[in-house]
């Protein structure tokens, strides 16, 4: 663990690239220019009392670079702001080649230790995607002013390179050159910018307390990024603490707190928050980034009706023609189950990029329509957008829940056959998904066994769900045992584990596996549904005795069960690992949240509106049986959005034939 100590005094900057980023010439031989002789004054004087440097400027104003770099090389006096404007002209055109040839112009008249230029420069190299000469930049400045440093810090968080960001903030505070605002904002980013399979929370804190320490807890944008960086390691509660505490909040403060909550499985608090932030601030509304962040928790709550009204807002405020909010639209309305809305907004998008099309592709995905899903993705190819490594999680997992595994196949070995596109954990655990829950479980252990890098928990995760499908023990066990290892505080995977050993009738390994529950303290998740009526969301959890609608619901789905069991209907009891005899057991299952939250719905909305509940674990076989017959016998249209997909229940029959 490093520490912000006292100031040492070091010499030289720690060397995080490789060996040619620091070779004695600044650039390999074949990119200097050869050695030109300045001409004497004597001899040209005319040149000489000519001024240049405002035709130059001119000529980078217009766009002119070419011509601007030729008349640099007759000009003797270059100005500073003359190169300035060719340094930000480089960025502009995009071009790494005129900006070398204008870096090599200015070292030779002697503008190398500017370091005004230099962050200048840096500045041009990060945008150029060079980030290696950038750093050349910032080794041969002797005399490094804060903006040099912070100009290096945030164009190697840009670039990905969190951890060089922080080694070089350790040296930068052990050489005693104090920090400013903008310097905490680009290291906090660095934590998360950290290409690590450890999160940097720790650091992270480190520099929250080194801030506090100086006094900047008062400037809106460290602390705005304090809340983002907690929020991306999933600590809400110390984001929440940060927000809270801050004197003054702005816009960005509002939506990056919005955000966090959305993110992080709080939707419902999302919500709330936004109302508060529309009450609370009059003169700060909401921009694109706080309407992306709302429609993403009206979408994981599946309110439709509040998802309406943000639209609204969005429409008067002129916000849909931004691509994120309108791709974001895109998902709202899937995943509240009008995906014909969803496709006629995407289909009025004047412009689409490849994050609109992600959102058709996987919105297709969730319904179980794999073949729209690869149609809307070859269309995208069609249309010259390349694909991104989420278009083909996006497409695989459209796959999966059709059943398409031939089509997968193709697509997963198209990846870098035809995109340049290298398989990450997520596409492997689409594919092990796949193959799995089409019961070619086999294959699926072979995939995993031929991957080159650790398959981590997402393929683990994948492999044992699909064993919990088809009881797979031996294929269990060995899932398990990785996933104990590499997760060994997640309840989940554990009560996978007791389900196929009860499945399969393993009493023995049943009660083996809740000790081991209970010996480390943990819990299943509980589940949780919810239901919007009248623009309104309720929430429900599973047995939920303190629910003051509960006595009516439990009477409702009493009368229902009997009607079903004259019909035939068996309970499917085996997902309750506790002691308790049947009859416990069924009341149990009876008290699923799914089954509250349809109950509460049948009970409250007219005859013939569509029920829409959305829950946090996968659908359990009770629970689709139940909302099945409830679908054909109220005649109602039924929409369950668990955490993998959509189930469309209609007439006795669901979307997803039974394969989920």
């Amino acid at each position: 663990m490093w520490t912000l100590g006292a100031p040492q005094t070091l010499q030289q900057p720690p060397s995080f690239l490789p060996n040619q980023f620091h070779h004695p010439t600044f650039f390999p031989a074949q990119q200097r220019a050869p050695l030109k002789l300045r001409p004497s004054v004597a001899t040209y004087t005319s040149v000489a009392s000519s001024n240049n440097n405002p035709l130059i400027q001119s000529l980078c104003k217009k766009g002119n670079l070419k011509e601007a770099i030729r008349v640099l090389s007759r000009e003797p006096n270059p100005t500073q702001h003359t190169y300035e404007l060719l340094i930000l002209a480089c960025a502009r055109k995009n071009s790494l080649s005129d900006g070398l040839t204008v870096h090599r112009h200015l070292v030779d008249d002697g503008f190398d230790q500017d370091s005004f230029l230099g962050t200048k420069l840096i500045n041009m190299y990060s945008e150029l995607d060079s980030i290696e000469y950038g750093r050349q930049v910032f080794d041969k400045i002797s005399d490094r002013t804060i903006f040099v440093w912070n100009a290096l810090f945030r164009a190697l968080s840009l670039a990905g390179q969190g951890e060089e960001v922080l080694n070089l903030y350790r040296w930068m505070n052990q050489i005693g050159v104090p920090s400013d605002r903008f310097t905490y904002t680009y290291v906090l980013k660095a934590c998360v910018a950290y290409e690590s399979p450890f999160p940097l929370l720790q650091k992270g804190k480190e520099i929250h307390a080194h801030i506090l320490r100086h006094g900047y807890e008062g400037h809106v944008h460290i602390m705005t990024t304090l809340v983002d960086m907690y929020a991306r390691f999933g600590c809400v509660r110390y984001a929440n603490s940060v927000f809270t505490e801050m004197p003054v909040k702005n816009v960005v403060s509002w939506s990056a707190m919005i955000a966090c909550l959305a993110k992080n499985g709080k939707a419902f608090e999302a919500l709330e928050l936004f109302r508060e932030m529309m009450l609370e601030t009059h003169d700060l509304p909401p921009n694109s980034v706080t309407m992306v962040s709302v429609l993403q928790a009206c979408a994981a709550l599946a309110a439709l009706d509040q998802g309406k009204l943000i639209h609204g807002y969005i429409l008067r405020k002129g916000l849909d023609s931004i691509l994120p909010v309108s791709s974001a639209l895109v998902t709202m309305y899937a995943k509240c189950g009008k995906l014909e809305l969803g496709r006629e907004i995407f289909d009025k998008m004047d412009k689409r990029d490849v994050v609109s099309w992600n959102s058709m592709i996987s919105s297709y995905g969730i319904y179980g329509f794999g073949r729209q899903a690869i149609q809307a993705f070859e269309e995208m190819i069609y249309k010259g957008v390349s694909p991104s490594p989420i278009s083909f999680v996006s497409v695989l997992g459209a796959c999966s829940h059709a059943g398409l595994v031939k089509e997968g196949k193709v697509l997963f070995k198209s990846m870098v056959k035809e995109h340049e596109i290298y398989p990450t954990v997520e596409h492997y655990a689409c594919m092990v998904d796949l193959l799995g829950r089409a019961n070619q479980l086999e294959e699926a252990a072979k995939l995993i066994e031929d991957m080159r890098t650790e398959p981590g928990p997402t393929v683990w995760g994948s492999l044992l769900g699909a064993c919990r499908i088809h009881c797979n023990v031996e294929l269990a066990e060995k899932a398990s045992q990785r996933l104990f290892e590499l997760e060994p505080t997640n309840a989940g995977n554990y009560v996978l584990l007791a389900d196929i050993y009860t499945e399969a009738k393993m009493w023995e390994e049943v009660k083996r596996v809740k000790k081991l529950l209970e010996a480390r303290g943990l819990q299943k998740v509980p589940g949780r549904s919810w239901i919007e009526i009248r623009r309104k969301t309720y929430s429900f959890t599973s047995v939920d005795e303190f629910n003051p609608h509960i006595e009516q619901i439990h009477a409702l789905l009493l009368k229902i069960s009997a009607e079903m069991k004259e019909k035939g209907y068996v309970p499917e009891t085996n997902v309750v690992l506790y002691d308790l005899d049947a009859e416990e057991k069924e009341r149990v299952v009876l008290g699923h949240s799914e089954k509250l939250a349809v109950a509460f719905g049948l009970i409250n909305s007219s005859k013939g509106d569509t029920i829409r509940v959305t829950k946090n674990l996968r659908l359990c076989e009770d629970c689709h049986s139940v909302t099945k017959f409830i679908s054909k016998f109220t005649n109602r249209e039924i929409l369950v959005r668990d955490v993998n997909r959509f189930h469309h229940f209609k007439d006795g029959v669901c979307s997803c034939g039974d394969y989920w």
